[in-house]
């Protein structure tokens, strides 16, 4: 039974139980995802009876669901089926127990031949779908994309691709949600899931073993995600999708050469000069900073919307470069530009924002433009309400919900506030001390509220540690 599909027969129709798609004959019968999975489950039971609690979690998994959900979808399952037309009984209902498939059941093949054209592409058009969304990193379009590869797994389980694409969908949509409070971390486990799945299935894929590797950095998993990262590469040198995502996962060297592999296979990539950059920005080599930047900037300009991985946040970065130098009121017209620029569908373009009204507070504070300075926070905090480097410069506190290094820089900018810059310093060096091997802190050179440079000697530790954690 190599070449067709394997399927359990009753009565008129034909059960795809690798899909959920039934057939009377040629035609579909169109059936719910949750109506497929209850009868895909009775149908494999070998007429044993199924209890409910089994009925519901294979329709519905951890979804809380009321009995009445697996009433109304078994009443129309039946319906569809014509349970009761002509004598025909399908379910029967063994009260207390659960229920049971009374029809006898065949198990063989159905040739692929004899399957409608349409019903054999389903899944792969649906991953073509997908596909084509992902790389916009919009954040709408991001939501199609899990709803086609959503499909394509679900017509297609053994699909490795649709796997993968669902993985990097999910992770995607939990990373656009890591700024906000509170965010859902069920996209992420899910995501974990199948890209593990496509990798099982195609160990050979190097798009299963990059895209293991973006879910598990952003779970944290920061080695095991770099070794997936350089698999993936080893397995497919050639391909600049991988070495972007090794780039992301990586730090220090290892991100410079990643992102300039990228360059070399995807020229004027406008993301690949982003990541570069904040290795520089770490290491304090702010003349390497901007060179990258002269090269970026003008890369973020040009992309068109409809392009691949479009980049947010060169002048951003341009500005705190030149903010660090002291150079404010050009450091405030390349703000200016960011958020001029500004694509609110984008995946990070929220984030972006409320990053570039902080920054362009602080420039405003330093300036002792303090009305402007208390409007830039003010509209950060629209945008993020947990962004708390805003909420400590407007409001001398941290939201309740802070943590992490992104609290000790709200620590450290409120005790900068009180001209306790050796405390600033202080507090901000334990937590990068602390902080899992990574990029914790490595804005730390350019912040533009604590403006470390313009307090060399009480920074001098602190900078250096966020130098040596980027070599």
């Amino acid at each position: 039974m190599a070449g067709g599909i394997v399927v359990h027969r009753f009565g008129p129709f034909e059960l795809d139980s690798a899909s959920g798609r039934l057939f009377r004959g040629r035609r579909r019968v169109p059936l719910s995802d949750t109506q497929a999975a209850i009868l895909v489950q009775l149908v494999s039971s070998g007429g044993d009876v199924v209890s409910r609690e089994a009925l519901i979690e294979a329709a519905w998994g951890n979804t809380a669901v009321t009995e009445n959900s697996l009433r109304q979808a078994i009443r129309r399952l039946r319906q569809a089926l014509g349970d009761g037309r002509k004598g025909a009984i399908y379910i029967e209902t063994l009260r207390t127990r659960g229920f049971r498939f009374a029809a006898a059941v065949a198990r063989g093949e159905r040739d692929a031949a004899r399957v409608p054209l349409e019903a054999q592409l389903a899944p792969f058009r649906a991953f073509v779908q997908g596909r084509s969304e992902l790389d916009r990193l919009d954040r709408d379009a991001i939501r199609r994309a899990r709803h086609a590869f959503d499909d394509a797994v679900r017509q297609a389980p053994g699909y490795a691709p649709a796997h993968v694409g669902l993985a990097m969908a999910c992770g995607l949509e939990f990373d656009a949600t890591t700024s906000e409070v509170p965010h859902d971390t069920a996209p992420l486990v899910l995501g974990i899931e199948h890209a593990r799945r496509g990798c099982a299935l195609d160990p050979a894929s190097g798009e299963a073993w990059s895209t293991l590797a973006f879910v598990l950095y952003l779970n944290g998993d920061t080695d095991p995600a770099a070794a997936a990262a350089c698999k993936a590469m080893a397995l497919e040198p050639d391909d600049w999708r991988h070495a972007l995502r090794a780039a992301y996962v990586s730090w220090g060297e290892e991100r410079l050469r990643a992102a300039r592999r990228v360059l070399t296979l995807c020229p004027r990539l406008a993301l690949a000069h982003w990541l570069r950059t904040t290795v520089f920005i770490a290491r304090g080599a702010f003349e390497a900073a901007l060179e990258e930047l002269r090269s970026g900037c003008p890369e973020q300009d040009a992309q068109d919307k409809g392009t691949g991985f479009p980049a947010v946040g060169l002048h951003l970065l341009h500005g705190l470069v030149l903010a660090a130098d002291g150079r404010l009121d050009q450091a405030a017209a390349e703000f200016t530009r960011e958020l001029s620029s500004a694509d609110s569908g984008q995946l990070y373009a929220r984030a972006c924002a409320a990053n570039t009204w902080y920054a362009l507070g602080a420039v405003r504070r330093r300036q002792q433009r303090r009305e402007e300075a208390d409007e830039a926070f003010s509209r950060a905090l629209t945008i993020a309400p947990s962004h708390v480097s805003a909420a400590a410069a407007l409001r001398g506190q941290l939201p309740p919900s802070s943590s992490g290094i992104d609290a000790a820089i709200g620590r450290a900018i409120v005790l900068a506030r009180g001209n306790r810059h050796a405390d600033a310093a202080r507090v901000s060096r334990e937590a990068v001390a602390q902080a899992p091997r990574g990029p914790a802190g490595w804005l730390l050179p350019v912040e533009p509220l604590l403006n470390p440079l313009a307090h060399r000697e009480i920074w001098a530790n602190t900078l250096a540690l966020v130098r040596l954690r980027a070599t």
